[in-house]
């Protein structure tokens, strides 16, 4: 390999931040030794760690520097900066770009040493690219497709808040995607979504180098990826990567375009190495000590491993700083909003939410729920709820993956979000759960939205990788997942998860909510608004309950996850916990238990994970000391050893559902007060 010739003009640091190409370098080699300065901590870190892929940032660092130092509009002394661009490091693999850029641009934190620590424990430079750990990176990534599918959302957040609050909202998003972003199916999901609404801030810059872990691309694959994108309605284009006045000119064309724009940049992995640039073996191994000593007589780089020389550094650092006049120009009309609506904008980009008008506006439900309560679904509450909790709440963006009948998540004055106004609150995701999933997950990011949407929890299949980064990053996103047992009746096995609730359970800082009622339905939703680090899921019901909280009661009782809510007549010999539809169950099983003289409780569980986290001696009370312990769930026992025993009897699913109206089923499968009440007595020895 030879180190390809540079253009006569390079990029250079532009005077302002929006992304004119009228201030080229005067030399080319000073383009090629920044480039360089990326390889070169790429490569000196990947072979200091012993692992990691040192050819993305090699192959990309034209790219990179032609985009930070001329396009993206950021401020490296305040990197959470709302009106910053946005840069998504999808291929999450060459994380050595971002931790290198965050370096020679100047982040205090991001010192010299955490570079030389680079995949070691306690260090801010991960394997993958976290958010929250490392300043200055926007999302999570290394599953591939997933920040292309967040940058969406994020691409959609800023739309819709510059639609509400002008131009202290104007600011772009920019992905770096591989050949393995584009090839995962989300990837087909977060275009078509972004053509669809035309998200002409949304530029996607594919490091289009022909190389996978396994080979050559083409072992496995022969898409067009530009003609695939322009089916979408993106305007695309082909470049070389490593030429940086076409970079240039192709990002400044982008900027302009009426659609989200990709930009194929042909690349060479590993740019640099002499015998490994190329091929797979500069992917996701270190170079090793020759191949590095190559590359550096190839590059024309003399400084010794992680020296950086103090020109190169210094232009990098005046890069860092370029942004300072546009962060000063913002500030500026920040301040010129009138006070109430810069106070709405900062409070919402902070992610506090106004308790006091979700309280006031779950009372009010409440309020009409004592008045008239109502025998319904958990979806139809849910909907009930959030005609009051919707326009208190004026963050929340709901949607559907075209179940919008079915989930209830569009109230009645719900302004769709489209392309022709960006100013509506609900989104018409279509058949794309995985999408919306990561879409959520970006507006989340963003700040300044509660992104809520709908599904069926069988579903939930196709949301998990999201719902898993949503959880590991700690952001607030609400799935509404209905149809959410057997209960949904004729659609059979394939509609009706039995093992999803335990999965889903499963999965580190996910609250799980599954409301018996109307009343538990809508502090469900309160707890889940208020939950600012965590993801939630509210699996609710097809088929409809009776309300079984009656009158006002102004705490929120679901709020420690589980708790009586039927005492036993004297001394219990039975606690029965259930969650959900299966609530009543218990109830009525309590009722037949009564008639035999046996005292039984029933507990509602609904949320398992609230109710771990709660005080022991809260625990303990709730789950009291019946000898017998009874869970009821229509799904598998999983999970509820840990209320009750794993003595206790358990009464739900122990395979997949069928085909019948749900009554039907639940007399067939065994979930029924009568089957209830006599597993209690064969353990009391009274049958």
């Amino acid at each position: 390999m030879t180190v390809k010739p540079l253009s006569a003009a390079a990029a250079a640091p532009a005077s302002r931040q929006s992304g004119d190409a009228e201030a080229p370098h005067t030399m080319s080699a000073e383009h090629h030794r920044m480039a360089n300065a990326i390889r070169a901590l790429a490569m000196d870190a990947v072979e200091r760690a012993k692992s990691g892929h040192p050819g993305l940032p090699m192959g990309v660092a034209d790219i990179a520097t032609v985009l930070f130092t001329r396009f993206l509009k950021f401020d490296v002394s305040d990197l959470h900066w709302p009106d910053r661009d946005r840069f998504v490091l999808s291929a999450g693999h060459g994380s050595m770009l971002i931790y290198a850029l965050l370096h020679l641009l100047g982040d205090e934190k991001m010192t010299i040493e955490q570079i030389k620590r680079f995949r070691q424990l306690g260090s801010i430079t991960a394997g993958h690219p976290e958010y929250g750990h490392t300043p200055g990176v926007e999302t999570t990534t290394g599953p591939l497709g997933q920040g292309l599918g967040n940058s969406v959302g994020m691409a959609i957040a800023e739309r819709h808040l510059a639609a509400e609050f002008g131009d202290v909202v104007d600011h772009r998003t920019y992905v770096l995607a591989s050949d393995g972003d584009l090839m995962e199916g989300i990837s087909q999901e977060a275009i078509a979504l972004a053509g669809h609404l035309k998200l002409n801030r949304l530029i996607v810059l594919f490091d289009d180098n022909g190389i996978s872990i396994d080979g050559p691309l083409s072992l496995s694959d022969s898409v067009d990826q530009v003609k695939r994108f322009e089916a979408a309605g993106w305007a695309a284009s082909r470049i070389d990567g490593h030429d940086p006045v076409a970079i240039a000119a192709a990002i400044q064309k982008a900027q302009t375009s009426d659609r989200p724009t990709l930009i194929a940049c042909r690349t060479t992995i590993g740019f640099g190495a002499p015998t490994k640039a190329g091929s797979e073996k500069a992917h996701g191994s270190p170079l090793g000590a020759d191949e590095i000593a190559g590359a550096r007589d190839m590059l024309g780089w003399t400084p010794p491993a992680f020296e950086i020389p103090a020109d190169i550094r210094n232009l990098w650092r005046k890069a860092g700083k370029r942004g300072q006049e546009a962060h000063a120009g913002w500030k500026k009309r920040l301040a010129s909003l009138d006070a109430a609506k810069r106070g709405e904008f900062e409070r919402r980009m902070r992610g506090d939410i106004a308790r006091d008008k979700l309280a006031g506006a779950v009372r009010a439900v409440k309020e009409q729920l004592a008045a008239a309560p109502k025998e319904i679904a958990t979806r139809a509450a849910s909907e009930f709820a959030l005609e009051t909790l919707v326009p208190a709440i004026p963050e929340m963006l709901g949607g559907s993956a075209d179940l919008t009948g079915s989930n209830n998540t569009k109230t009645k004055g719900m302004k769709v979000l489209s392309a022709a106004d960006y100013s509506g609150r609900f989104i018409h995701y279509g058949i794309r759960e995985h999408g919306m999933a990561s879409a959520m997950n970006g507006m989340a990011l963003h700040g300044g939205i509660i992104p809520y949407s709908g599904t069926f929890l069988v579903f939930s299949d196709y949301c998990r990788p999201a719902i898993r980064l949503a959880a590991l990053m700690g952001e607030r996103v609400i799935h509404v997942m209905t149809h959410d047992s057997i209960g949904l009746g004729e659609d059979g096995p394939t509609h009706q998860p039995v093992e999803h609730l335990a999965s889903l359970r499963a999965m580190p800082n996910v609250l799980v909510f599954r409301p018996c009622d109307a009343v538990e339905t809508v502090e469900c939703w309160q707890l889940a608004l208020e939950a600012n680090e965590s993801p939630s899921v509210l699996a609710l019901t097809r088929q409809n309950l009776p309300q079984l909280r009656l009158g006002l009661d102004s705490d929120n009782r679901c709020a420690r996850g589980a708790y009586e809510i039927a005492a036993a007549d004297g001394k219990a010999q039975v606690s029965i916990f259930a969650s959900g539809s299966e609530v009543p169950l218990a109830m009525a099983a309590r009722k037949l238990l009564a008639e035999r003289d046996i005292a039984a409780r029933v507990v509602s569980v609904p949320c398992f994970e609230l109710f771990f986290a709660a005080p022991d001696d809260y625990r303990k009370l709730v789950i009291g000391t019946a000898p017998v312990r009874i869970g009821v769930e229509a799904a598998v026992r999983q999970g509820w050893d840990q209320i009750i025993g794993s003595d206790g009897l358990f009464v739900g699913m122990t395979g997949f559902g069928a085909s019948a109206p749900y009554k039907d089923l639940y007399k067939h499968f065994g979930i029924t007060p009568e089957k209830v009440a006599e597993a209690a007595l064969s353990r009391l020895g009274k049958n």
